[in-house]
């Protein structure tokens, strides 16, 4: 049985939850069609949150992996198109880090493509109405950092990876007036986004490639 990997982050910036975690928690051990999903919590340190994937993927073998990541002010789920060779960290992360304008490695090329059916993805969510669209952009914080990481230690593998975005929950965004999604249509969501990973693996409109 195929297995996919998906991670979510604990809370940072002084916030209690994190709604990645949260749905995280309610996929472990979900049985799709074709595969089952295990799960993995990702510290929001620079680079323990890529050792923490990496052991995860070592120890589960999954035939692909789905990092994800809030992001305040999206009113959708969010499948990235890119990560780009930055840290550029716009407050520190838990471990203390605020990198601005590093490479996250410096002999690694400028940019990698998602290696997930990005477009699947987004058409499957957005047949069960749930609101989605391909992103060009990951930020420059731990997510991208966790995205361009994954993808470099995939990169000689045939194991797919990609980075989803999603929106705060409405107890998050209450006293700031930003969009939100409710747990309910996360969880929903990132349990299409793995079904349509495993029936369109051959759907990747870039591969593997990178951007020199």
């Amino acid at each position: 049985m195929r297995k996919v990997l998906i991670t979510g982050f604990e809370p940072f910036g002084g916030a209690s939850i994190n709604p990645a975690l949260e749905a995280v928690k309610q996929l472990d051990g979900l049985q799709l069609n074709g595969g089952k999903v295990v799960t993995c919590e990702v510290p929001v340190t620079r680079y323990d949150a890529i050792k923490a994937i990496t052991k995860a993927i070592q120890a589960h073998k999954p035939s692909f992996v789905i990092t994800v990541g809030q992001a305040a002010g999206r009113n959708a789920i969010t499948p990235e198109r890119v990560a780009i060779n930055i840290d550029d960290f716009r407050i520190p992360d838990n471990g203390g880090n605020q990198p601005i304008d590093e490479p996250i490695d410096e002999d690694g090329p400028d940019a990698y493509f998602s290696t997930l059916p990005i477009k699947a993805i987004t058409r499957a969510m957005q047949e069960k109405g749930i609101p989605c669209t391909v992103s060009n952009t990951a930020g420059t914080f731990v997510c991208n950092h966790v995205f361009y990481g994954v993808q470099h230690f995939l990169r000689d593998t045939d194991i797919g990876h990609g980075f989803i975005h999603i929106p705060l929950l409405p107890e998050q965004a209450a006293a700031t007036d930003q969009p939100s999604m409710s747990l309910e249509t996360i969880v929903e969501g990132l349990k299409v986004a793995a079904q349509a990973t495993l029936d369109n693996k051959h759907d990747i409109a870039v591969g593997a490639g990178k951007i020199c």
